[in-house]
C-alpha cells in the first residue's frame, strides 16, 4: 500500500480488483475546501483512460507486473502461442493484447510481456527487426522520383521505404513508428 501523494506516471495499482497504470498524478490544491490528488488512469484490460481523484493520505494498493521475455512460435486460431524463455512453458497470448503489434510477429522474435497473477497484460516487441520484403506496391511508373513506395514485409506489414528497395531486400524497421531504417 501507498498512499496517494506517492503516486508517480508509469505505476501499477489495483481498485476493486482491476489493474490500472498511472499516466499522471497531480495535487490540486483549492483555495477553501480540502486539496486532492488528480490521477489519469489506464486501464491494462480494456486500455481505456480514465480520472480518479484521490484524497491527500488515502491509502492505494500498488502492485508490481512481472516481466517474462517470451519467444514467438505460431499463431493459434485467434491466439497466438509464444515460449517463456525463462520456464519453458508455452504461453497463448490473446489478439487483444498483441494488438497492431501482430503485424512484426515471426517465428523467433523475442518480445517483452507484463504479468500479473498469471495473465498478461502488455506485450513489447524489440524496438527494431530485420524483415523481408515479399511484395512492393508501385503507384505508376515514377522513375527518377524521389518518393517512397509501399513495401509488403514477410509477416504482414506495410511501410513505407525508399524506391530502391526492392522485392527480397531486408530491411531493418522501427517497429514503434512503423518507419524504414535501413536495408541491410
Amino acid at each position: 500500500m501507498v498512499q496517494s501523494s506517492q503516486l508517480t506516471p508509469g505505476s501499477t495499482i489495483s481498485i476493486s480488483g482491476k489493474l490500472y497504470r498511472v499516466e499522471s498524478s497531480v495535487k490540486v490544491t483549492v483555495p477553501k475546501g480540502t486539496p486532492f490528488i488528480k490521477t489519469k488512469l489506464r486501464d491494462l484490460i480494456s486500455g481505456q483512460v480514465s480520472e480518479k481523484n484521490f484524497k491527500p493520505n488515502q491509502e492505494v494498493e500498488e502492485v508490481q507486473l512481472l516481466e517474462h521475455r517470451l519467444e514467438f512460435l505460431y499463431p493459434e486460431g485467434k491466439q497466438y502461442l509464444f515460449l517463456d524463455i525463462g520456464s519453458l512453458d508455452q504461453v497463448l497470448v490473446a489478439l487483444s493484447v498483441i494488438g497492431k503489434k501482430v503485424e512484426y510477429l515471426k517465428e523467433g522474435v523475442e518480445i517483452k510481456a507484463a504479468f500479473y497473477g498469471g495473465q498478461i497484460f502488455s506485450v513489447e516487441l524489440p524496438q527494431y527487426l530485420e524483415l523481408m520484403v515479399v511484395s512492393v506496391d508501385t503507384a505508376g511508373d515514377n522513375r527518377g522520383s524521389t518518393s517512397s513506395k509501399v513495401a509488403h514485409l514477410e509477416t504482414g506489414a506495410k511501410i513505407e521505404v525508399p524506391p530502391f528497395i526492392e522485392v527480397g531486400d531486408i530491411i531493418k524497421v522501427n517497429t514503434e513508428d512503423d518507419s524504414y531504417i535501413q536495408r541491410v
